[in-house]
This record gives structure tokens, sequence and C-alpha cells, in this order.
């Protein structure tokens, strides 16, 4: 990297972008050493026994210390020394692992902190043949990109190139990718390119260009990617670092529709083409959390491989699977609560829901681009992820928000469509702890209050917590039982209802890798829907075959016809199948195989 302390045989190179500050010393092993000012803004030192451990922090004048903003570990907190860390020296055990094609994924995230009682990586690694053994083949981790105190959802990342030190060191994440890659499963990483946290982010007294007031974002002032080549190198180079030194299987990139770019070659373009270019023959997979449903994003090259990026969450399908299963319709929900089982059938045969129409929740702006033409495997589809049950105010799952038939069904059709499947950790079982949202600012009183009262604040406009003493049963994301309640609890899947949640999702998950990924390996031709008397039937035709799936969601029994079926690979254990006939109980299903 062009910046951080990179080993250099005998010599350890520190380098920093601080264009605002002059006579910058860098205190390595409690000595100050002066830095050497390049062209352009940048600092740079080079030292003899520097090694692997050594502690250094920058000096910006008297008043002012801060860590590394390049640093690869924070032992100590975000607001202390760095240290150095040397990639050489893991060893590494996976020299022959390329990853697993696209096709193959079935995705499960996964909150380091809160999967297991520890909550560290040497934990998380000794729960890996449970997934495996589900046939979940890729293990998506929340953000790792350490920020301040010892809990946090991963989304207030200031040390964006250092793994969380509560988690562990960035060996123990070494030897939990070495793990999954042993067991066949991928590792992906989410990112967030778009801010960064509320504490502990000392660029601005380095290099104040490195953000910019021409672009807005929720959290503030945006990053300079279209005015300071800098910032553009300082992420594309930790999407690379991800990738290459830790053996990350792929990257999830969290909220681009809030990175603004004015620049002819968009940051999101320079990064992709970056990735592809730099280590073309791996099986790498980059995913998109886009609000605009930008379908120019997930375009394919003549031979149907991603020219950019490989997919995008579909959260337009699982708004519609929320709504149909919980009716509710406050918020995002209400443009969904209209025409809901067509919508959810458009979502599954053609990707978005929303490809150019308006929006109420959006006051009648359009959002969205066509996106038909693209295949399934460009969208990962959910019923839960950690966003729609944390962003609840009391972060309930959807187990204790529907019925065990209705989410059943629910996952039948996650599972066995095309588009690429993902859980939530725990929803394999129907986990009963909640995932709420939680942080820890300790070290600022201040800003533990804004973040307390602001989420109190932010669900005032629903009826619910209309009046402030409802408002006040809204967990406080600052004290530590709101993220020890967020803890899963792993024997509860021996015990009923949930093991037998288990065997159900352990069989779609079967058939799936059986069934439908042969399929969506070959070439795509097109998707369509019908609903017929609240009954939705979805069909998507590969050159390897079709695939059928149909959903009751009437009140009383329906029958459909699936003349054209070649064999049925799946039902609902109240839907009754006579001949090529199926007559399907409410909240049933059926999916096929077909000749196309």
């Amino acid at each position: 990297m062009p910046f951080g302390a990179q080993i250099d045989q005998d010599k350890t190179r520190f380098a920093l972008f601080a264009r605002d500050v002059q006579n910058l010393r860098a205190i390595v092993a409690d000595k100050p050493h002066a830095m050497r000012a390049k062209p352009g803004g940048w600092h740079e030192l080079e030292l003899a026994e520097a090694g692997g451990g050594t502690r250094y922090i920058y000096e910006l004048n008297e008043n002012l210390r801060a860590p590394d903003p390049a640093s690869r570990y924070q032992p100590d907190g975000v607001h202390k020394p760095s240290a150095v860390i040397d990639p050489r020296a893991f060893e590494w055990k996976d020299d022959e692992w390329r990853g697993r094609p696209w096709a193959e994924a079935v995705i499960i995230e996964v909150h380091a902190g809160t999967a297991t009682p520890e909550g560290t990586f040497v934990a998380l690694a000794e729960k890996l043949e449970h997934w495996r053994d589900v046939g979940i083949t890729a293990i998506e981790l929340m953000p790792l990109s350490d920020c301040p105190g010892r809990r946090n959802w991963g989304y207030d990342g200031v040390a964006h190139f250092a793994p969380n030190a509560s988690y562990g060191t960035p060996d123990d994440l070494k030897r939990l990718i070495d793990r999954a890659h042993s067991l066949g499963m991928m590792i992906l990483i989410d990112v967030v390119y778009n801010h960064f946290g509320p504490s502990g982010n000392y660029l601005h007294a380095f290099a104040k260009s490195f953000f910019t007031e021409r672009h807005r974002t929720p959290w503030g002032g945006g990053l300079a990617f279209d005015e300071e080549r800098a910032v553009r190198d300082f992420f594309l180079h930790n999407a690379l670092y991800w990738l290459e030194e830790f053996n990350a299987d792929g990257l999830r990139f969290d909220a681009v529709h809030a990175i603004a770019d004015d620049s002819a070659n968009h940051i999101l373009v320079e990064i992709a083409e970056s990735i592809r270019k730099t280590l073309p023959d791996r099986h790498l997979h980059l995913i998109l959390e886009n609000e605009e449903n930008e379908a120019k994003w997930l375009e394919r090259d003549k031979s149907g491989k991603p020219r950019h990026y490989t997919a995008q969450w579909n959260d337009d399908v699982h708004h519609c699977w929320h709504v149909l299963m919980t009716g509710e319709s406050e918020g995002y929900y209400a443009d969904y609560l209209d025409r809901t089982i067509e919508r959810l059938g458009r979502g599954l045969a053609e990707g978005f829901v929303f490809q150019g129409e308006s929006m109420r929740v959006r006051e009648g702006k359009p959002r969205g681009q066509p996106s038909a033409h693209l295949p399934p495997t460009a969208f990962v589809t959910h019923v839960q992820n950690h966003d729609q049950i944390g962003n609840r105010a009391f972060g309930e799952r959807l187990s204790a928000l529907t019925s065990p038939e209705k989410l059943a069904l629910a996952h039948a059709g996650v599972i066995l469509s095309p588009q690429i499947p993902m859980l939530f950790m725990g929803e394999e079982w129907s986990a009963s702890a909640p995932f709420q949202f939680f942080v820890d600012f300790s070290e600022d009183a201040e800003l533990s209050k804004a973040v307390r009262e602001g989420r109190r604040r932010e669900f005032r406009h629903f009826n619910a917590f209309a009046d402030e003493a409802a408002a006040a049963r809204i967990p406080d994301p600052t004290d530590e039982k709101t993220f020890l309640n967020s803890k899963i609890d792993w024997s509860e899947m021996t015990r009923a209802p949930h093991a037998s949640v288990l065997a159900d999702l352990r069989e779609l998950i079967a058939i799936r890798h059986r069934e439908i990924v042969p399929l969506i390996a070959s070439r795509y031709f097109d998707g369509s829907y019908t609903v017929t008397g609240d009954v939705l039937r979805v069909e998507w035709r590969f050159d390897a075959g079709g695939l059928g799936f149909a959903a009751s969601f009437a009140e009383r029994a329906r029958a459909i016809d699936i003349a054209d079926a070649v064999r049925i690979i799946w039902q609902s254990a109240k839907a009754r199948a006579n001949g090529n006939r199926v007559h399907l109980d409410p909240w049933t299903g059926v999916a096929w195989r077909f000749a196309a």
C-alpha cells in the first residue's frame, strides 16, 4: 500500500497523507522521529528495528497525537497507538483455494460479536462446521473496521484497515478465513465507503481535503472522491487489502447510493475494475447495497460475467415478503402494500420491483432502472438481514412477527429462487434472540446521550411510539445489556420448535444445491410471473432447463396446473399433487423443474 506501516526486508516504511500538517513526527516505540515531507501532502519515514508488534503514533503538534488512519491493528482502541503488522509472518494453508463460483453461493450474514458467547474470531471459527453442514457456502461478515468501544454493528468504523480488536488479532481473522476455506466455504466482508464513524476519525486533522461539503450524506460532509486522489487510493487499496492480505472471497459495499462522485470514472467503477484486473484468477464476488436500484452497476459482458459488480441486495423482494407475512404498512412498507403479490412476482422474475416508477416514500420521485434483462444471480434475496431486524425498535426477528407456516413458505421462496439466497445468523433455526441496535461510546458522554436520544426520536413517527413514555421503552443502544440480548443461543437448535425449522431449511438448501445450482450456472433467458386468485406463479428459463415456483396467499384452497413439469422438486406439507395438478392450501407452495 502507498500508506501505513509497511515492512520491507529489514526496514519499516511509515507513510502518511497529511496535507495540512507541518513538522510531522512519528512516535515509534516511544521515540520521536521527524518525518520527511514529500510532494502532494505525503510524509514518510524509514526505520530499522520496527518490526511486527511495534507501537507507533503520529504527533501533529504539541497538543495532538493520532493513530495511523491506515493502521493494520489498534490493540488498545482507535484513540491509542497503532501496531505494526507483518503480513508475511502468517502461514496460510489455503494456497490451492480460488473461491467458489457465484452460482453456488448460499450466504449467511454474521455479526462477529454476537454470533457466539465469546464474540471473537476464534470462537466463530468453531461454528463453521455447523453452517457447512446446513449447506451454507459463504459467510458474510458485518463490517470489521475498528471503531470506538467494545461493541458496535461495525458501521461506525474509523480504522478501515484494522480488524476490530474486540474480536481478536489480524492473525485470528486470517485463521478464521483459512479454516473456512479448508471447509469449502467463502468469506465475504462488509465494507463501508460512504462515511466514517462519529468518534476516532482523525483524518480531518491530517487533511481537511479528504472531505468535501459539495456532497452531503446522512452522516455529514461527503468523501472527496472527485477532488482528492489520496481519497480514491485510500478506499481502492482498502478493497484490495481485504482480498489480498486476508484472502477474503468478496466484499459487500454498504449504501453505495450515499457515495457521491462526479468524476468521469466513478470510484465504484475504479474499485471493481482494479479488483478484477489485479486478481483475475480467483472467484471474487462484489455485492452492493443500493437504495437507488441502479442496474447499471450489475451489467454483464457477452460471456455473462459481471462487468463490475456481481449482485445487489434485493430489498424490494424482502419488503414484499415482509408485508405479506406481517401486514405492516408503516415507513417504506407503504409502497409495497398495494398489489403486493404482483410486486413480489415482479421482484422474483425481474429483480427490482421499482424500475423507474414513483414511490410515496420518496414523495413521488422515481426509483430504479429496468432490470429484467439481468440474470437472477445479479440479486441477493432474503427475508431477514441485520438492517431489517435491527432497525426495528425492539429488533424482533420474523419468527416473532409471523406464523411458522408463513415463514416456512417465505424461506422456500428465498432458497428455491434462482436469485442468490441469504440468511441472517440463527435464522436457520428461528433463533429467539433479537438483533438490536447497539454501540459503545462510553468515552464520550455527550455522544452517547445523542445516540440514545436519537434512537428514540427516530421512532416517534410510528404510531406505537408517538408519546414519550412509549418511546422510552425502546432499548438503550449504549447499554451493554442491549448488546448481550442480541447474542444467539446455539443450544436452541436441538429443541422444539427450532430443530424442525433447522431440518426444513437444511432440506431446502440441499434441494437448491442439487436442482437449482446447475440451472443458474447455465445461460439465462428470461423470467415471467402471473397472479391468479392470489396465487403467484413464477417461471425462469435457463439453457439447462426451466424452474417454476408457485405460492398461494389465498384464503381458501386453490389448484394450479403444472402440465409442463418434468418433476416436482419441493412442495409444502399441506400441498397435494394429483398428476400435474397441485392443490395449495393457504400459505403453501410448490416448486418444479420443466424443459425450457
